[in-house]
C-alpha cells in the first residue's frame, strides 16, 4: 500500500509516485504487486472512486531503480505526456552512485546499443550501423572515500542506457552486477535514481518540475546532505 510519504504529486490529471527500488511498476512474470495497482488503490480509497481506476503507465523505470515516477489518470493526460516524450519536452535527470571516477568531471557519451532480449541487456556495438545511437551527459557532482556521484541526463532513451554507457565508460553503478559492479546490494537494489523530472503540465500547459527524495540508505543520504 502507498503511504502520503511516497505521492510526490497528485492532482485530476496526474499521480507522481517516488519508486522505492525493489517495486515493479507493472504487473509481471514474478506475480509481485506492482505500484500501478498499488497507486489505483491509493486513488479509490483516498477520492472514494467506483469501480475500476484508470491510470495509465507513461514511462518506466527499471525495478531495482528508485525515483520520480508518472502515471496519468485519465487517458487524455497519458496521450499528451507520451507525445511530450516523443517530442522530447521531456527533461530527466538521474543521480548515480559509480565505483570508479569518471574520465573527466564532465561530460557526453554518444555509444550505439544493442539489446539481448534474452539476456534482458544492452550491450554496446562493436559496429555502430547495428545499434542504437544512445547519448547522455554526465557531471561529477561529488564523492565519498569509495564512491563518486554523477548527475545523469539522458538525451535518448533506450533500454538499460545509463546502465549500459556508465559501465562502459568504465564507472558500473553501485550494485549493478550485471553491468560490472563486483558484488550486489543487500536489499537487490542499484544506486541508480531517477532524481527530477521536468514536463508540461497536460492540461494545465504550464512547466511541472518535481523532485525525488533519495532512498534512506546511509551511502545516498550522505551524498544528499552534501548538495545545498
Amino acid at each position: 500500500m502507498l503511504r502520503e510519504e511516497d505521492i510526490l504529486y497528485c492532482d485530476n490529471h496526474l499521480l507522481v509516485i517516488n519508486k522505492k527500488p525493489s517495486q515493479v511498476v507493472q504487473a509481471d512474470k514474478t506475480g509481485d504487486e506492482s505500484l500501478q495497482e498499488m497507486a489505483k488503490q491509493y486513488i479509490k480509497i483516498s477520492f472514494d472512486k467506483p469501480g475500476d481506476v484508470y491510470l495509465g503507465i507513461v514511462h518506466r523505470i527499471d525495478r531495482p531503480v528508485s525515483g520520480v515516477l508518472v502515471f496519468a489518470r485519465t487517458s487524455k493526460a497519458a496521450a499528451r505526456i507520451s507525445e511530450a516524450f516523443r517530442e522530447k519536452k521531456v527533461q530527466k535527470t538521474y543521480w548515480a552512485v559509480v565505483k570508479n571516477q569518471p574520465p573527466a568531471s564532465e561530460g557526453t557519451c554518444i555509444d550505439y546499443l544493442v539489446k539481448n532480449e534474452k539476456l534482458n541487456k544492452s550491450f554496446v556495438a562493436k559496429e555502430p550501423a547495428k545499434g542504437q545511437k544512445s547519448e547522455l551527459h554526465y557531471k561529477l557532482l561529488g564523492k565519498s572515500d569509495n564512491y563518486y556521484l554523477l548527475e545523469v541526463k539522458p538525451i535518448t532513451g533506450r533500454h538499460h542506457q545509463i546502465r549500459a554507457q556508465l559501465s562502459a565508460m568504465g564507472c558500473p553503478i553501485k550494485g549493478d552486477v550485471k553491468y560490472g559492479f563486483d558484488r550486489t546490494n543487500k536489499d537487490a537494489s542499484i544506486h541508480l535514481h531517477a532524481r527530477r523530472i521536468v514536463f508540461p503540465h497536460p492540461v494545465k500547459e504550464e512547466m511541472t518540475d518535481i523532485t525525488a527524495p533519495v532512498p534512506k540508505d546511509p551511502i545516498w543520504q550522505f551524498f544528499e546532505n552534501m548538495k545545498p
